[in-house]
């Protein structure tokens, strides 16, 4: 045994004085603050349970367009008035001790953290009814230390203040459960068409369940979830012994009577636009739509107005009435990225569902734009050949076997120029140029343009059998656009809280991400749906609407069975339409098929008839010069389809086109005219 000299003794001691010092300053240092806090906290008195304010959402120049009511629907009823069911349950599943702590939770705290820690993330809250209430009441729904010592303070003062009667009373009338129902009696009144004192402990139990996530557990919109959820708060009243087995058994087998879902009221200004920037409010800002609605937001959106009229007039003119077909709209400036205007279907009281920025539909063609921009980029030219006619391909060594078809069965059954391919949508150029490039390039060239949906590895993605967006699509035209430079869709220029102070504010981007003369080149490749002079076996896809246009586009149109598309931009101005039948109905009627066209180019038309024209700019690196379309080679006098062409610069073609020489092998097309010689024929002849 170790025997301890006086010395060391000596130190023993004076360290065990030290840390005992040490934690006297450290208690008495925590007893001050806490003191403090406790005074200011009672020196400020009760805090105001009343401060919500409207927030208002504006266009782009600045007018008013939406102003929120507070939060919809509200009443404010007393404890007495609500069922104890609802109590109960409401307690059990947020704070099962609230009545016994002073605001916070500490042993609640402890386990959450420890469950984090466990799971290396965030799985559980431990924030405390008064703590929720608090943050509801004063407070955003950010993630800063800033909010979360503002949250404690305000905890302090409403316990300090009020009444634990009161804390809940208030709670309970102001909390979120979904559909703009604001507190219990607006609940009650929403979901089941009674008050909240007639609650029974089953419809309670579903309603105590809803605040966690509206979105995700409300009965109307996740019956499965909302189910469950249900179940979850049942179980946890009879481990609290709040009820037994049996009454909960029973409330959970009860069957359930809803009230009937009221048709939804539009907002009278783009009421797609509208719900599109609540979700980029919540995405950008982490703000929940009580914060949106009641904290006198000032939210300043990227809307035109007049380009949102002129969207909706043209659907509504083009579009048969009696037609059940649904359709999706947006236009974009391909510079910023700002989202001009917004289309999610025909009626939005009838079917609040965004098929421009939710739905996932086949694209069709508008995909080969996509392909062909990273065939460019690997080597390929407008006069780039390959030979269009029944093909069956055979891929996975071979295992598997591909047999693509173009429309009504027209091939060139020959040679063509990608330009024409492009022009006139021959799949069979578009699934060899996909295979010939390995079809990982296709994918990783879409997700370069910002399509986030997934994307199978297979032979039909160069034809667009993979669902996407329409959202996705219009930014991606929107990056070939303006060079290539990386956009985002955006609703949203900045926004402001009560006081004036700017707390999002849209990031300016614009990194390049693509190579910016073989976007050029595509763009230019794009023009060709609209130019009659690249018809050889079948019409230009765009043959139906050239009469109606007064400028150059780039643009591409894209069919299925179930869907129609039409994606095409200006310099200045990238818009696409979509349409089809929500479940998978196809397009018979021809009529329709000409609708997303129609729609295009009527907005387009209209919405850049003040504006100048302009033409898409050449980078450096790229060379114009005029070739036969058909050919892919330079074009020489004697041919009779000549077109301005665009490549990177030094895969320009260097030879001449010969086949309608006077004097060549091939004869001269059908009605052509014998021309006398002249001088260059003639120096021609001699060099050749």
């Amino acid at each position: 045994m170790e025997v301890m000299t006086p010395r060391r003794m000596r130190i023993t001691i004076k360290a065990v004085r030290a840390a005992f010092f040490i934690s006297l300053i450290a208690i008495f240092t925590g007893s001050v603050l806490l003191g403090t806090v406790m005074l200011t906290a009672k020196w400020q008195g009760a805090p105001s349970l009343a401060v919500q304010q409207s927030s208002i959402m504006y266009a782009g120049d600045g007018s008013e367009i939406a102003r929120t009511h507070h939060g919809g629907k509200r009443y404010w009823v007393n404890l007495e008035e609500m069922s104890p069911s609802l109590l109960a349950a409401t307690v059990a599943v947020e704070d099962r001790h609230f009545y016994s702590h002073h605001g916070f939770d500490y042993k609640r705290i402890a386990g959450a953290a420890l469950a984090d820690l466990k799971a290396m993330a965030k799985v559980q809250g431990a924030s405390t009814i008064t703590q929720q209430y608090a943050r509801n009441l004063y407070l955003g729904h950010d993630k800063t230390w800033k909010r979360k010592l503002s949250e404690a303070f305000y905890t302090v003062r409403l316990e300090l203040n009020y009444s634990k009667e009161e804390i809940l009373e208030g709670y309970l009338n102001t909390i979120y459960y979904g559909h703009g129902a604001y507190g219990a009696e607006a609940a009650a009144r929403y979901y089941f068409d009674k008050t909240a004192a007639e609650l029974s402990l089953a419809e309670a139990a579903m309603l105590a369940g809803i605040p966690k996530a509206p979105g995700s557990y409300s009965p109307f919109d996740n019956q499965e979830r909302a189910k469950s959820r249900q179940e979850l708060i049942l179980k946890t009243m009879v481990n609290q012994e709040l009820i037994t087995q049996a009454e909960a058994d029973r409330a959970y087998n009860e069957l359930l009577k809803y009230r009937a879902i009221e048709a939804v009221k539009a907002p009278e200004a783009a009421p797609y636009f509208q719900d599109a920037v609540m979700k980029e409010l919540s995405e950008k800002l982490n703000l929940d739509r009580v914060t949106i609605e009641t904290r006198g937001l000032r939210i300043f959106t990227t809307l035109d107005l007049e380009m949102q009229k002129i969207a909706e007039q043209k659907m509504a003119d083009i579009i048969a009435e009696d037609s059940a077909i649904q359709a999706g709209f947006m236009a974009m400036d391909p510079k910023t990225g700002q989202v001009k205007a917004l289309i999610g279907g025909r009626d939005y009281a009838a079917s609040p569902f965004n098929r421009a920025t939710q739905a996932k539909r086949q694209p069709g063609s508008t995909m080969k734009p996509f392909l062909y921009y990273a065939a460019v980029n690997k080597g390929f030219t407008p006069s780039t050949l390959l030979k269009s006619e029944p093909y069956t391909f055979k891929f996975e060594d071979g295992k598997s076997v591909y047999k693509p078809s173009n429309y009504n069965g027209y091939y060139a059954d020959g040679d063509i120029t990608l330009a024409q391919a492009i022009a006139l949508s021959d799949n069979i150029y578009a699934v060899k140029t996909h295979l010939f490039l390995g079809m990982n390039e296709l994918i990783d060239t879409s997700k370069a343009l910002g399509i986030t949906s997934r994307l199978q590895k297979v032979p039909s993605l160069a034809l667009g059998t993979s669902p996407v967006k329409l959202s996705e699509m219009v930014g991606g035209y929107g990056m070939l656009a303006n060079g290539g430079k990386q956009i985002e869709p955006s609703f949203i220029k900045r926004v402001e809280d009560a006081e004036g102070n700017v707390i999002y504010q849209k990031e300016k981007t614009g990194e390049q991400v693509l190579n910016a003369e073989a976007a050029f080149v595509t763009s230019h490749l794009m023009t060709g749906m609209f130019d009659e002079q690249l018809n050889d076996y079948t019409s230009v896809t765009g043959h139906a609407i050239i009469p109606k246009l007064s400028r150059e586009y780039a643009g591409k149109s894209g069919t299925t069975k179930t869907d129609s598309w039409m994606i095409g931009y200006a310099p200045q101005l990238v818009a696409g339409v979509w349409t089809g039948y929500d479940k998978d109905q196809t397009i018979d009627a021809v009529a329709e098929r000409s609708y997303a066209k129609d729609i295009w180019a009527g907005f387009m038309e209209e919405a850049l008839k003040d504006e100048s024209v302009k033409a898409f700019s050449p980078p450096k690196g790229v060379i114009g010069v005029y070739i036969n379309p058909k050919t892919g080679k330079l074009a020489s006098d004697n041919c009779p389809a000549k077109r301005f062409a665009y490549f990177v610069k030094g895969t320009e073609p260097t030879e001449y086109c010969t086949d309608h020489l006077e004097d060549g092998n091939s004869t001269p097309q059908k009605g052509e005219e014998k021309q006398e010689e002249t001088w260059y024929k003639k120096v021609w002849k001699w060099w050749d």
